[in-house]
């Protein structure tokens, strides 16, 4: 079992809360727009980080993390990118990657609204975990915290971190 912190959109800004929640998890997560190096590495002090690239995160974040992040855990293939759509509104060039690399779960980030949705026609689950970070449009900041065990989702949990 993998014990994953979901997050997304923080935008430079980490609350302290975050660090607390991802505490008892092995891996956390990053869908985009970091803001700034200082993020990535503060979550990479608590625990290995994954991640992409936002399209407002500059040559720091772009050189250590790619626009897509393919990799399989357990036995789930996963993909990561932050600008993606959703289920079945994905963007074209998404829905091609989609299509061609067939993922169990897809993660994306950018619409800073969280969303947790299966897509029957792809078999596969999305998942956005909204903003965490305070500039945006959201009302919420937020986060997701969930387990992998082999090809099975489970104990998955919606924190809210607060007003943005």
């Amino acid at each position: 079992m993998t014990r994953i912190g979901l997050i997304s959109d923080t935008h430079g800004f980490l609350d302290e809360q975050v660090l607390y929640h991802f505490e008892h998890c092995d891996e956390i997560w990053h869908a985009g727009d970091f803001g700034n190096i200082e993020i990535a590495e503060k979550l990479r002090a608590l625990k290995p980080l994954r991640g992409v690239y936002g399209n407002i995160d500059g040559r720091d974040i772009r050189n250590e993390f790619s626009e897509v992040a393919l990799f399989k855990i357990e036995k789930v293939r996963v993909m990561i990118k932050h600008i993606g759509g959703y289920p079945p509104r994905y963007n074209p060039e998404t829905r091609k990657q989609l299509l061609l690399e067939k993922p169990k779960l897809f993660i994306s980030g950018h619409s800073h609204l969280l969303k947790i949705m299966y897509d029957d026609a792809l078999q596969c689950l999305h998942m956005n975990p909204g903003a965490a970070g305070k500039h945006g449009w959201h009302k919420v900041r937020t986060l997701i915290c969930f387990t992998i065990d082999g090809s099975d989702f489970k104990d998955c949990q919606v924190v809210e971190l607060g007003p943005r």
